[in-house]
């Protein structure tokens, strides 16, 4: 077996990996977003804006105000899914501006989670509620 198909392989991977960079696959999504600035663990500023897109490894954002690079944020995004199509979910990302370009500003997440967001009351509750009624 000659190395030379391993080596071909692996300048296909590294041209691959120079055209682009991106780790992480970035979905257009506009998503109403709240964050908070922190500082030494603390709220410096709250503020809202709106997602322009969004990937497992981070969010771009329009702010209102501009904002410095290089300090930790949290944003919480109200998701447009239901879970199990009946509860409201939030997705919470934890990290930090990596670039504030004006009223834009890139995120590098450190962590995300979904949150419920509270219990909606499914369609058709006035026929469940007969159906339980009926099995007492």
């Amino acid at each position: 077996m000659s190395p030379a198909p391993a080596s071909a392989g692996q300048a296909d991977l590294a041209e691959t990996y120079q055209s682009d960079q991106r780790l992480h696959q970035r979905y257009p999504i506009a998503l109403d977003v709240e964050y908070r600035l922190l500082s030494r663990g603390r709220v410096e500023r709250l503020g809202s804006g709106r997602t322009l897109n969004i990937s497992s490894g981070g969010v771009l954002i329009e702010v209102h105000d501009p904002m410095p690079s290089g300090g930790p944020i949290e944003l919480v995004m109200h998701w447009p899914f239901l879970l199990e199509g009946v509860c409201p979910l939030k997705l919470v990302m934890r990290g930090r501006i990596v670039r504030s370009d004006g009223r834009a500003i890139a995120i590098k997440a450190k962590h995300h989670e979904f949150r419920t967001a509270g219990a909606r009351v499914p369609k058709g509750r006035a026929s469940y509620e007969r159906v339980r009624s009926l099995g007492r």
